[in-house]
């Protein structure tokens, strides 16, 4: 079932959550054990990230180094298929501009068709490490709304290989990404919004927040959106802090601000078990508030550990 479809049926707000793959050589019975607790909260979809391939220097016994290209989370699709089979909800992997040619693009859409999978998230993804900017693959998709075209081309049978004669047309539906306190490459919120909704007007049927820990920074993007004639829905995104380090790790990381309140709060912590405890506290608050404003879906990131998203849906939902 499309997502979009999910959320215009719905008449209470939804509980969904994203994971990653595990690292190479891990077992998927980990993911399985961080996803099997939250299916009491009635999921109806499940996000599963996307990672690039990253460039490491090996030393060799020359002195000299190698440069070695490695994925060190593979096997999104195949995460995604395995979700829709063992819990029988949607399954929506990211796909990202980064580290695709627009063919190699093409052929894991194909894949996904093939095996059911109608719900993509189109993303830009990051520079590689090292990178000071983004650099995309030769003929590859330059920013996510380029990503949303090529996929509505599928949808409508047109492929890169013009002389391909049974183009059969895929049915996939598309989110993309929203930045309320906006994307860190943008000069400012206004040009940031007119670049999402190019993202909508190529074709995506719904937005999914970046994390953040002000609602009011959500309420007032969601005005600016809609006031900028974008008109889909806006689902957002939460994380519960966890750590200490967090505080300047995931301003950092995430180009986000943390409110004082919370900031003070963590830091007359005494240990990280209390920190986890405000944070989960925190997000409940949030979760709470945006249920009130009416939203249809709440979306946890949970990166990899999913406790504490536990415990805040436990007393939400």
């Amino acid at each position: 079932m499309k997502i979009i479809d999910i959320i215009k049926n719905t008449q209470k707000t939804l509980f969904t959550f994203e994971i990653l793959p595990p690292l190479k050589g891990d077992n998927i019975f980990d993911v399985y054990g961080n996803i099997d607790p939250l299916m009491e909260f009635n999921p109806p979809f499940i996000n599963v990230t996307y990672h690039r391939e990253e460039t490491v220097l090996k030393p060799l016994p020359n002195g000299l180094y190698q440069k070695k290209v490695i994925r060190k989370r593979p096997g999104t699709v195949g995460l995604c298929a395995a979700i829709m089979h063992r819990y029988k909800v949607e399954a929506v992997p990211h796909l990202l501009c980064g580290g695709f040619t627009r063919e190699e693009t093409e052929n894991v859409l194909i894949e996904l068709d093939f095996l059911g999978i109608q719900n993509v998230l189109a993303l830009r993804g990051d520079s590689q490490k090292g990178q000071r900017y983004f650099i995309p693959e030769p003929d590859g998709n330059h920013y996510a709304y380029q990503l949303v075209e090529q996929i509505q081309n599928l949808n409508k049978g047109i492929y890169l290989d013009e002389e391909i004669e049974n183009n059969t047309p895929t049915n996939f539906c598309i989110g993309v990404a929203g930045y309320p306190e906006k994307h860190f490459e943008a000069p400012n919120l206004h040009i940031d919004i007119q670049n999402l909704k190019r993202k909508v007007d190529a074709g995506a049927d719904y937005i999914i927040t970046q994390l953040f820990f002000d609602n009011q920074k959500y309420f007032d993007f969601v005005d600016k959106c809609r006031n900028a004639g974008i008109g889909v829905p806006i689902i957002p995104g939460l994380k519960p802090l966890s750590t200490k380090k967090q505080l300047s790790l995931i301003p950092h990381m995430f180009h986000v601000d943390i409110p004082d309140e919370l900031s003070i709060e963590i830091l007359k912590a005494k240990d990280n078990r209390a920190v986890r405890q405000i944070g989960i506290e925190w997000t409940i608050q949030q979760s709470k508030e945006l249920i009130k404003a009416g939203v249809p879906v709440l979306h946890y990131y949970s990166m990899g550990k999913s406790d504490n998203i536990y415990q805040v849906a436990k007393s939400v939902f």
